[in-house]
């Protein structure tokens, strides 16, 4: 049986239903290549292609031919960020104070606006710079307006007429004051709300180098608020176009690279091994599967989709490369991962507690959330390199038993004795090793739970914390829809590849 995937069946089940809402996508995402270029090029452990799997040898391309991928790339993963993070926003570029780069642009800006000074300085004044100024200013103006804006667009055409200017300028009858007065109105009527303080305050800027050195500042900020104000008004236009759009783009992608689902078959196949075996009930939980008749047993290819996805939270990212659908939220199945090895740790030093605790204390509703909140921010900086997990849980076997034996005293109970407050300690600091039983129970819940939800994502209502992880099951419920939207979204997209991929899988198996 081939290996190669059926790519004709692959694009038809990802053509796109309007070629207008396509042509618009990529308008859309063009003009912010340059912004996303730097992230893809920054990399990840997991982009080195190390321990590629056997496939078809790879083809030599053009250098366009990896021009023109590398924009669709970036197209596609612009489009993706958008419409997954709600928060997306463009920001300001900012240069470290150190970097070369800071300081070249610091004396050019200074060369210039000097230049500017010497010549309005002049007897009489020079005013070549300062109308190329004010032809850039009148070009961001402009930008700034939508089509009915005809009224603004007049008035901005009118006063800032660079011929009329110039004539002006020769005639000694330029009046710079009353341009900029007009420039800082205009933008006052075309900024965001946000930026109302920083245009006031260009009116108190009386001498012209400064001034309009301060008006640029605000209209670069002007254009990154333009910019978001953009991408908001596509996003609800992208969530109905990006699932076609950005299968058509890693569909054009595959074609220039035929062996860009080499780890994506590498990943689903471990899945499938996985499970065929029953070796994953060790550290995973059961993600399906049920026992037919024939030779083996017979795997549901979402429950091996749903158990590839937990297989994401146990990935070794920094020896592992990651799976190329996914790529680009790697960096949100990382911060998945590190949640829930907090979460772990916290609901493995919970249930060791209330297990000792009384169980009159264990049932206080308040106590629970104070204990939980105050081992959380013991925990808070575990995912850094400096974090030594041993001193964090020795620090939180103190702090606990002085709050059981607190909240013992408050109930009227004995506080906890000096053999019991030993157990609780060494116990506690136990939880540091991955091995530990209680974190490995705790852990396996966890991603139960997980699995459960995936399982259950369209249905009502939702799945119950498994025992034990009753007081973290807020957070973990936060995790887990955060999770099954990403996971659902990605299955959308990239359905007909991982389909095509586990038909052969399974066959096989």
């Amino acid at each position: 049986m081939s290996e190669n995937l059926d790519k004709s069946n692959i694009n038809e089940a990802g053509k796109s239903k309007s070629s207008d809402s396509e042509q618009g996508l990529e308008d859309a995402v063009e003009v912010s290549d340059e912004a996303l270029q730097k992230k893809i090029k920054s990399g990840s452990p997991s982009t080195q292609r190390v321990q590629r799997p056997h496939s078809s040898p790879p083809r030599f391309v053009t250098v366009e031919e990896l021009l023109e991928t590398a924009k669709g790339v970036t197209n596609m993963a612009l489009a993706h960020e958008i419409v997954i993070n709600g928060d997306f926003q463009i920001k300001p570029v900012e240069l470290p104070e150190d970097s070369l780069e800071k300081r070249v642009k610091d004396i050019v800006h200074k060369a210039f606006w000097d230049c500017l000074s010497v010549q309005l300085s002049e007897v009489p004044p020079t005013y070549d710079r300062a109308i190329k100024l004010v032809g850039e200013i009148k070009e961001t103006l402009l930008s700034f307006l939508l089509p009915g804006h005809t009224r603004l667009r007049n008035q901005i055409t009118e006063v800032l007429d660079l011929d009329l200017i110039k004539q002006e300028a020769e005639n000694g009858a330029l009046d710079i004051s009353k341009l900029a007065e007009f420039i800082i109105g205009m933008m006052g009527t075309l900024c965001a709300p946000v930026r109302d303080e920083e245009v006031k305050k260009l009116k108190d800027i009386k001498e012209i180098v400064p001034l309009f050195r301060a008006i640029f500042s605000v209209l670069d900020l002007m254009k990154v608020d333009m910019a978001n104000f953009a991408v908001s008004s596509i996003r609800p236009h992208l969530m109905q176009q990006s699932i076609e759009y950005e299968r058509k783009q890693f569909q054009e992608f595959l074609e220039k690279q035929p062996n860009s689902l080499d780890f994506v078959t590498q990943w689903l196949q471990e899945a499938t091994d996985d499970l065929m075996s029953q070796k994953y009930k060790n550290a995973l939980p059961a993600a399906g599967g049920a026992a037919g008749s024939g030779d083996g047993p017979q795997l549901d290819p979402v429950a091996v989709q749903n158990y590839a996805y937990l297989k994401l939270l146990k990935w070794d990212h920094l020896h592992r490369p990651f799976p190329e659908t996914v790529l680009m939220d790697h960096s949100r199945f990382q911060e998945f991962q590190l949640q829930l090895e907090q979460l772990t740790v916290l609901g493995a030093v919970l249930l060791v507690t209330f297990s000792m605790a009384a169980p009159g204390i264990a049932s206080r509703a308040d106590f629970a959330e104070k204990l939980k909140m105050i081992v959380k921010i013991l925990l808070t900086d575990m995912h850094l390199p400096s974090f030594h997990l041993e001193d964090a849980l020795t620090a939180v076997g103190e702090k606990v038993c002085l709050e059981v034996s607190s909240c013992l005293s408050l109930c009227g109970l004995s506080p906890l004795t000096t053999d019991k407050e030993a157990v609780l300690k060494g116990q506690i600091q136990a939880v540091a090793s991955p091995d530990n039983p209680i974190r490995r129970i705790v852990d396996s819940r966890i991603l139960t739970f997980l699995d459960a939800y995936l399982a259950s994502s369209h249905q009502k209502p939702s799945p119950i914390a498994p025992g034990g992880l009753g007081p973290i099951q807020k957070e973990l419920e936060e995790v887990a829809v955060k999770f099954v939207r990403l996971v659902n979204y990605n299955k959308m997209v990239f359905s007909p590849y991982y389909d095509a991929i586990l038909s052969k899988t399974l066959a096989r198996s």
